[in-house]
C-alpha cells in the first residue's frame, strides 16, 4: 500500500513537472512509522553525474538501510524543483536532502521544510541565505586549487610562456562556482601580478549550459586569439571549449582544465586535449549523505566534521567536506580501478589504444 500511494505521487509529481521535466525513483514497501527520505536533484545537463553517479549511490544506500525514499530531478525547472519538495513535504517526508537550482529558489523550499518541522541537507552546493541543517560536499575551494595548480603544472610541462589565461567558470547562483574561482585564483593571481601570465577573458556560464560556453569561448577566442591557456570549471565546459580548439587546430596545444571526471573528461584526457580534471569520488559523497539523512530520519542527531560559513545568512552550518583528486593522463586509471566509472565507458574502440598504453583494463 505504502509503494503504491508513493508512485502515486511520484506520477503527481511528473504531471506537475511535465512528462520530460523531471526524473524520479521511488521505492517503499508497506507499513507505518519508517523513516522516509526526499531528494531533489537539480537537472541531467550541467553535469552527467547526478542521473549516472549520484541517483545510484544515493538509492542503493537508501534501499540497503530498508528505508523509504523518493528521488526527483528537477531538470533544472525551478518551478517543478518547488512542487516536488512541496509534494515530498505534504508526503510527510522526515528529511529534505536538495541540490539547489539557485539560492532563493533552495532557500524558500528549506524555509518551507523547516517550518513543516522536516530536517534539510544541502547535498553538493550550499544554499547561501538558507536554512539547512546540514551541509555534505567536496572541499570546493581545494577543487578549484587542483585546476588552478594543474593548469599551472600543463604549461610549465608545454613551455608556454606569457600565456594569456582565459576563464570559464560555471554558473553565478551555483555557489560551488564561487567557490572553485576562488581556488584557481588564489593560484593565477600571483602570476598575474608578476607578469608570469596575462589575465585574460573571465565569463560566468549561466546554467552550466555547454552550448552557451561554446559560444561564449568562441567569443573570447575571437576578441583574443592569443588565449594560451583555459580553465574550464567542469568537464563539460571543457568540452565546449576543446570542440572550438578542434574547429582551428589548436586542441592539445592550449592546455584545458576540467573537474567531475567524466567518462568524457577522461577520454579528453587521452586524447591530449585536455590537461586534468578532479576526481571527487561521488561514492563517498552520497555514502556520507545518506548516512546523515537516514540517522536524522530516524531522530539522531547528526556527525560532521567541518562547519562552513554561509556569509549570506551569517551562520556556520555543520557540514561534512571530503577531498578531491587532481587527474592527468598519468592517473586517469585511478579513476577506473577505484570503480567509479567503468573501463568500457571510457576505452570505446576509438580509445581502445590510449587505455591500453595508460595501463587501463
Amino acid at each position: 500500500m505504502r509503494r503504491g500511494i508513493l508512485c502515486l505521487l511520484a506520477v503527481g509529481a511528473l504531471a506537475a513537472c511535465g512528462l520530460t521535466a523531471c526524473t524520479s525513483d521511488v521505492a517503499g514497501k508497506a507499513g507505518h512509522g519508517r523513516p522516509r527520505i526526499g531528494v531533489i536533484l537539480p537537472d541531467s545537463k550541467s553535469s552527467a553525474r547526478w542521473e549516472t553517479a549520484d541517483r545510484k549511490y544515493l538509492a542503493a544506500a537508501f534501499k540497503a538501510a530498508g528505508v523509504d525514499y523518493e528521488i526527483q530531478n528537477a531538470q533544472n525547472d525551478k518551478s517543478a524543483f518547488t512542487t516536488l519538495a512541496e509534494q515530498m513535504i505534504t508526503q510527510g517526508v522526515d528529511v529534505l536532502m536538495i541540490v539547489n537550482l539557485d539560492s532563493g529558489t533552495g532557500k524558500a523550499v528549506l524555509d518551507k521544510a523547516k517550518n513543516a518541522g522536516v530536517a534539510t541537507i544541502d547535498y553538493d552546493r550550499l544554499t547561501l541565505g538558507g536554512s539547512a541543517r546540514y551541509y555534505v560536499s567536496f572541499d570546493n575551494t581545494a577543487v578549484g586549487t587542483l585546476q588552478g595548480q594543474g593548469l599551472v603544472d600543463c604549461l610549465t610541462a608545454a613551455k608556454i610562456t606569457k600565456p594569456v589565461i582565459a576563464e570559464l567558470n560555471g554558473a553565478q547562483t551555483d555557489n560551488n562556482s564561487t567557490l572553485f574561482k576562488d581556488g584557481y585564483d588564489a593560484v593565477l593571481a600571483p602570476r598575474f601580478a608578476s607578469g608570469e601570465y596575462v589575465k585574460g577573458p573571465d565569463q560566468w556560464i549561466e546554467e552550466w549550459d555547454n552550448t552557451r560556453a561554446g559560444t561564449t569561448f568562441e567569443q573570447m577566442m575571437t576578441a583574443q586569439p592569443n588565449i594560451g591557456g583555459v580553465i574550464a570549471a567542469n568537464d563539460g565546459v571543457a568540452n565546449a571549449a576543446i570542440n572550438v580548439l578542434k574547429k582551428q587546430g589548436l586542441n592539445g596545444r592550449i592546455p584545458v582544465t576540467g573537474q567531475d571526471a567524466t567518462a568524457q573528461g577522461l577520454q579528453n584526457i587521452l586524447n591530449g586535449d585536455q590537461c586534468m580534471t578532479v576526481y571527487k569520488d561521488v561514492r563517498r559523497e552520497a555514502a556520507a549523505a545518506a548516512k546523515l539523512a537516514i540517522g536524522l530520519a530516524k531522530g539522531e542527531t547528526g556527525v560532521t566534521d567541518h562547519k562552513v560559513h554561509d556569509p549570506v545568512g551569517k551562520r556556520d552550518v555543520d557540514s561534512i567536506l571530503l577531498d578531491p583528486k587532481a587527474i592527468t593522463r598519468q592517473n586517469v586509471k585511478d579513476v577506473i580501478d577505484d570503480g567509479y566509472i567503468a573501463a568500457d565507458a571510457v576505452c570505446t574502440a576509438a580509445f581502445a589504444a590510449k587505455c591500453a598504453a595508460a595501463g587501463i583494463k
